[in-house]
């Protein structure tokens, strides 16, 4: 009996040894990034990824001045919340870029944004929506990521109204 249970206890440890390093049947390296819809919503509800695969987590990007002739410390200097979100993720593209990954590789987004002052505060859903969905959801670049978008009191300047970080899956 007490060899019976030894044995057991042998195959346990067996099996969990196997799930840890990824041994049996299918090794996590092997396996796909799985995105799961969120209806017609562009972005995906959750984002599973297998064992294997490196993350990649980009620090919040802001977006670059687009009017160079208004007041440098001005919201005009960077525009509204499209015009920010549409840098930002240019931003985030051009970094993904120099690591080899694209926006395609994003599997988790949060999105920073500050209530815009020309909109009594509001924040600008649809200014960040607008933008978004040129970069995910379309047809060149069908993958979403797992997605939040908060509202903050302020971000680090008081011109900005989007801060953006992403994390990438490296295939």
């Amino acid at each position: 009996m007490f060899k019976q249970l030894l044995s057991v206890a042998g195959l346990g440890v067996a099996l969990i040894t196997a799930a840890c390093t990824g041994a049996g049947a299918e090794s996590g390296a092997t396996k796909d990034i799985v995105r799961y819809g969120a209806g017609d919503f562009p972005i995906a509800k959750a984002v599973e990824v297998p064992a294997g695969k490196n993350l990649v987590f980009l620090s919040g990007a802001l977006a670059p001045v687009v009017n160079d002739k208004a007041p440098k410390d001005s919201q005009e200097a960077y525009g509204d919340t499209q015009a920010q979100t549409m840098g930002a993720l240019r931003v985030i593209e051009a970094n993904l870029k120099s690591m080899g990954l694209t926006m395609g590789d994003v599997v988790k987004m949060t999105v920073f944004m500050a209530g815009d002052p020309k909109k009594g505060g509001k924040l600008d859903f649809e200014g960040l929506m607008a933008a978004y969905t040129q970069f995910f959801g379309t047809a060149d670049q069908p993958n979403l990521p797992a997605r939040s978008a908060v509202q903050v009191a302020a971000l680090v300047r008081p011109q900005y109204l989007v801060e953006i970080e992403v994390i990438a899956a490296r295939p």
